[in-house]
């Protein structure tokens, strides 16, 4: 049983808002990111964003640390087909997410816990969308899993 799962429950953890780390890429979702920040829209405060070179950098044992450190999800704001440095880092992308879920699942963890989608770097309002449903889920989430430790 992991920490947060054994975490004591109430009703205002049941509605706080989850922690998420998000890895976004220098060139293509970082400057999307920074323009929801700008125009004010509204998504989650428990959002930290972490920006790299590239989707593929990414380690799965970064997400699983993320995770076991106390954050409830994890988002990748991948390039897409648009990353500058390699021409294959989508599928590199999903080989990364697949390996992070079977980590997560071995550690007896959601594999909801960890979500990916292009964001590009106009996509202000599609970032801000995926993190306030992101956020639902992981709420949900932890409702289902506080639902279960009780019985």
């Amino acid at each position: 049983m992991t920490a947060l799962a054994a975490a004591p429950v109430d009703d205002k953890a049941q509605t706080a808002a989850p922690r998420i780390l998000v890895f976004s890429t220098n060139n293509i979702s970082d400057p999307g990111i920074d323009l929801a920040g700008s125009a004010h829209l509204h998504y989650s405060p428990g959002v930290r964003v972490i920006a790299m070179p590239c989707t593929s950098g990414i380690r799965p044992s970064w997400i699983l640390h993320a995770i076991r450190q106390g954050f409830e999800g994890v988002f990748i704001a991948s390039d897409g087909d648009e990353c500058a440095y390699l021409p294959d880092c989508s599928k590199r992308a999903s080989r990364i997410v697949a390996e992070a879920q079977a980590l997560l699942k071995a550690e007896g963890l959601s594999p909801q816990r960890l979500k990916m989608a292009a964001i590009c770097s106009v996509c202000a309002e599609n970032f801000a969308k995926h993190m306030t449903g992101f956020s639902e889920a992981l709420v949900a989430l932890r409702a289902t899993e506080a639902a279960g430790a009780k019985r």
